[in-house]
């Protein structure tokens, strides 16, 4: 585990206001805006700041930590579910701002996470558009469980709605083609992985923004990112159900839907479902050992083309690790 060397700083973010304490028992409070982030960023500036440590806040936290970032800060936004088992593993069953930003600063002393480069302005963009794109996708959805049972003019309004909803998922769906052709490395990541059958435009885009550890990490770390690395669940003699938990849903769910059509067009995923099937494995069992082979899969291209290495090997081919 790695250690941190100088002052270690904990940030409970809430919608109004920062509460801010250090390992030096220092405390104070400042609003959450551009002027109390400023002032928090002249203040950090001044003294040898080693590790600041704030909590995922559904993205209040967003506009702080790029502050921090253009700054030189080391800022990392960590889970806000690990840090409060983390507390209760120190006997700390209170809740409070300032109890919360002294556990970040203990979480910060003592598991030292790492801090990760933030993404850039486009990837922020297209993994918000696609954020949208769900959005409105979900809207629709229950735009059109209203219809059957709706009379009157409130059909009419629901039909009016859908319609708008669809015109703007088009508009959408067009921003986000656009904004892909308009980068040379997605369309380079484009041509790399759609060559994967299975792989469609969703996937492409939805790994385009929010997985971009894909090719810089070992795939069972990028597997455990996703939430498809099955975990042991042991004791003694008894030898439990392995259960995936966790990781990133937004990238699960495109990439169950990939591997579905994998396992009906994919020469190497379709011969090791029938094969799971056929040893006995549950379907659903055997649909998440094919995700995360599809994904070892295009984890092994994408670290190949980043070493520039051109093979002629089949994707089946790739060393796996």
């Amino acid at each position: 585990m790695s250690t941190v060397t100088g002052l270690v700083v904990g940030i409970d973010v809430a919608k109004d206001a920062l509460e801010v304490a250090t390992s030096a028992g220092e405390h104070w409070q400042t609003p959450n805006d551009p002027e109390g982030h400023e002032a928090l960023r002249v203040r950090l500036s001044a003294v040898s700041v080693g590790l600041i440590v704030l909590e995922a806040t559904g993205g209040y936290e967003v506009a702080l930590v790029a502050v921090l970032a253009h700054a030189g800060l080391p800022a990392v936004v960590v889970n806000p579910r690990q840090v409060r088992q983390f507390a209760r593993s120190l006997g700390r069953l209170a809740k409070t701002d300032a109890i919360d930003a002294e556990v970040l600063v203990s979480f910060g002393v003592h598991v030292a996470p790492p801090v990760r480069p933030l993404p850039d302005a486009q990837t922020k963009l297209l993994e918000a558009l696609l954020t949208r794109r769900r959005q409105l996708l979900g809207m629709i959805q229950a735009e059109r469980n209203r219809l059957p049972l709706a009379l009157g003019p409130i059909r009419t309004d629901l039909k009016q709605h859908i319609a708008f909803l669809v015109r703007r998922l088009k508009d959408t769906d067009r921003d986000l083609e656009s904004r892909l052709r308009a980068s040379p490395l997605w369309r380079e990541r484009e041509k790399l992985l759609t060559a994967v059958p299975g792989v469609g435009r969703q996937m492409l885009l939805t790994v385009c923004a929010a997985l971009p550890e894909l090719g810089r990490v070992p795939s069972r770390q990028l597997a455990a990112l996703v939430g498809v690395a099955p975990y042991n669940c042991d004791s003694g003699t008894l030898r439990g159900q392995r259960h995936c938990w966790g990781g990133r849903a937004a990238v699960r769910q495109v990439l169950y839907m990939a591997t579905l059509a994998a396992t009906r067009c994919n020469p190497v995923i379709r011969p090791f479902y029938a094969r799971l099937v056929a040893a006995g494995k549950p379907r659903k069992v055997a649909l998440v050992a094919c995700m995360r082979r599809l994904l070892v899969i295009l984890n092994a291209m994408a670290r190949e083309a980043r070493r520039g290495i051109r093979s002629s090997r089949r994707p089946g081919d790739l060393k796996i690790t």
